[in-house]
């Protein structure tokens, strides 16, 4: 039986700088993209502990899960904000465990990725400009659209381009708790110190793995009806049960859902529910 711990698993997912940039299949492929805006296959890079006998590990899973979108690839000119997400892994005999994803941008130290990258745009922009150049005895098209090579719609496609000699490339990177409650707004806070932790110039005070090891072994489930506070890299974090006669713990703020619905398809949505009407909600 599980011991009631807080976390059972901390996990990194990301690029696998071994096996290099491999389309994700799952996302469907599209070639017309351009190579930064198509989407490559994420790995579990690293996991703590190896495995748990009430939770056995689900590497597919969690993978999916933490990068469902798989690796993303950004130069210095994109936004680049850390974002949080979680998800709900149900296990065949109905039991959840519970995942929280900080997914956030590093540089691609490896020049094998770079020169990787530099020729998929070379290969692209090549085939690009092959599929789009008028025939050359076209000359009436030419002199009424003023762009006898494609220059116009060539520029535009290469606006979100990448060039070894001039920018830095970023790919996307994940960190992320299983746990067997789903106390979102603790796990965020977890997630967010140690990204900060890194990301900072000034080191924490702890090494990096006293926190993770602290948050898997030492930091209990809260008691049915009861608080626990325990410390974070920079802060401490609270998080709250409900007891048995209360209404299941849910952490998520139901402001984001009027934030992103808006209040008329809330109420809508409230009352469809309350007709029984069945509802699908889709989503990127």
């Amino acid at each position: 039986s599980a011991p009631g711990r807080f976390a059972d698993y901390f996990v990194i997912c990301g690029l696998d700088t071994e096996t290099g940039l491999e389309p994700d299949e799952l996302s469907g492929e599209n070639f017309e993209q351009t190579p930064l805006r198509r989407t490559f296959k994420s790995k579990v890079l690293a996991r703590y502990p190896e495995n748990v006998e009430w939770n056995p590990f689900d590497q597919d899973a969690v993978g999916m899960l933490c990068m469902p979108k798989g690796l993303a690839f950004k130069t210095q000119a994109d936004c680049r904000e850390p974002q949080f997400h979680s998800f709900i892994i149900t296990r065949e005999d109905g039991s959840r465990t519970f995942g929280f994803s900080l997914t956030f941008f590093e540089e691609v130290t490896s020049k094998q990725i770079c020169s990787a990258m530099q020729t998929l745009y070379h290969m692209h922009n090549a085939e690009y400009d092959i599929l789009h150049t008028p025939p050359t005895n076209d000359k009436d098209s030419c002199s009424s659209t003023g762009d006898c090579n494609g220059t116009a719609v060539s520029k535009l496609q290469r606006f979100n381009s990448y060039d070894i000699s001039r920018d830095t490339l970023y790919v996307s990177k994940c960190i992320c708790l299983i746990t067997p409650m789903s106390f979102m707004k603790a796990c965020k806070k977890v997630l967010e110190q140690l990204h900060q932790a890194v990301t900072s110039p000034q080191p924490p005070p702890l090494p990096l793995e006293s926190y993770i090891y602290n948050i898997l072994y030492e930091v209990p489930l809260p008691p049915a009806g009861r608080s626990l506070k325990f410390s974070g890299v920079y802060g401490p974090i609270i998080c709250q049960r409900p007891s048995t006669s209360e209404l299941p713990l849910f952490d998520f703020p139901v402001k984001e859902v009027f934030e992103l619905l808006g209040v008329e398809n809330v109420v809508q949505l409230f009352t469809c529910a309350l007709l029984e009407f069945q509802i699908l909600l889709y989503s990127q």
